[in-house]
């Protein structure tokens, strides 16, 4: 038993020995930062994992908690916008190419006019749902939401963000502050739940529009609407 047990138990201690000389360097904010840019156009780069974990080792000083959140919500930012300027580019014109009486061509007329009138609601929302920022930020581009309304939400959307996730890593580093490990575990578990909430309130959200219109699937805030444009590509 204790040829099993004695090397997972090394192979721990090695790990967050690595974790805390990761998060004691002052090259994490250029990580967090850098990994929170590709996440806004390359969804399977985990940057709120990243600055969960940053919250979580903050708790014992290290890194700085309001460092963390400026460049996560910076790099969110550009990351964001980055997004906005390839469906900008790219995605008008495959959106001029959609027969002009399919469903594809009808659903994003939806997503358009759902974006017009409530864009801020969305593109905030829609930042914690597993790859809906990207899916709303590449259709606010290709659909041409006005670039100054985009910066001023978006930046509402990303501090948010930025907050909340360190945050959440934060109050699990408190928890468990001899423990790094767990308080990762709460902090992820936390932040699991909140998406699972938010996820739940939409679908019901949607039911109910969808009941009311008499015609599923005719929401156009769904995550579902907005990324046919993406899927398009």
């Amino acid at each position: 038993m204790s040829r099993v047990t004695a090397p997972t138990s090394i192979g721990i201690m090695d790990l967050l020995d690595l974790l805390h000389d990761t998060m004691s360097s002052p090259w994490v904010y250029l990580a967090i930062f850098a990994i929170a840019v590709l996440d806004g156009f390359f969804p399977v780069v985990p940057s709120e994992t990243a600055v969960i974990t940053a919250g979580v080792f903050a708790a014992s000083g290290a890194p700085y908690l309001p460092a963390v959140i400026l460049v996560a919500a910076a790099g969110a930012l550009v990351g964001d916008h980055i997004s906005y300027a390839i469906g900008r580019g790219g995605g008008t014109r495959l959106l001029d190419r959609l027969p002009p009486h399919g469903r594809r061509r009808a659903a994003i007329d939806r997503a358009r006019r759902g974006i017009a009138t409530r864009g801020g609601l969305i593109l905030t929302v829609a930042r914690y749902i597993p790859g809906g920022r990207t899916a709303v930020t590449l259709t606010m581009g290709a659909v041409r939401y006005p670039r100054r309304r985009f910066l001023a939400f978006d930046a509402l959307a990303a501090s948010s963000w930025g907050l909340y996730s360190a945050l959440v890593g934060y109050l699990g580093g408190l928890a468990f502050e001899q423990d790094p490990l767990r308080g990762l575990l709460l902090g992820l578990g936390l932040a699991l739940t909140v998406t699972v909430v938010v996820e739940v309130v939409r679908w019901l959200r949607n039911r109910r529009r969808a009941t009311r219109a008499g015609e599923p699937g005719t929401d156009a805030v769904s995550a579902g609407a907005v990324s046919r444009p993406a899927d398009a590509r």
